[in-house]
């Protein structure tokens, strides 16, 4: 990627993979459905059930070949997170709560000001962490182990 190209890459994405969005442009203007995934290195996403075409798939080893039905990737700007409240699309602010938590927030005409849930999907992790300790971890007591004293200079290398 060339540097023109790394600089039109959306910085700070407002949607997210199992936001509820609404198409705003293209063959599917006007439907909803919920964010797959999302192409940051591209600039977007892959709506559930949304933008099909056929692929045409040559037969290989180890796989069948014909006319497949995919959903294809549509831009970040061809669609918006739908207001939980008013059920209409909308933009997305963020705000932060009086106890510092930062939420995201409906914002633009017609929009509710509500805030708008972080997708539950984002909590699942992919790989679950190891509960048990493997041959490669480092144990505890080395870990909380002080091995630097600032005020003494103990665990400065001599130079």
């Amino acid at each position: 990627m060339g540097w023109k190209a790394a600089q039109k890459l959306i910085q700070h994405w407002k949607v997210l993979r199992g936001d509820n969005v609404m198409i705003i442009r293209g063959k599917d203007k006007g439907e909803t459905g919920v964010i797959k995934r999302v192409v940051r290195s591209q600039n977007r996403v892959i709506v559930e059930g949304k933008n099909l075409v056929k692929k045409h798939i040559k037969q290989g080893q180890g796989h069948e070949g014909g006319i497949f039905t995919v959903e294809a990737p549509l831009h970040a700007s061809n669609v918006q997170v739908v207001d939980p409240v008013t059920g209409k699309p909308c933009k997305v602010g963020i705000r932060y709560l009086e106890d510092g938590t930062k939420v995201r927030v409906s914002r633009g005409q017609g929009a509710s000001g509500s805030i708008i849930p972080r997708p539950e999907i984002l909590k699942i992790r992919a790989t679950p962490r190891p509960t048990i300790v493997g041959p490669k971890d480092t144990p505890m007591d080395l870990v909380l182990e002080k091995t630097y004293d600032a005020k003494v200079g103990k665990g400065m290398p001599d130079l």
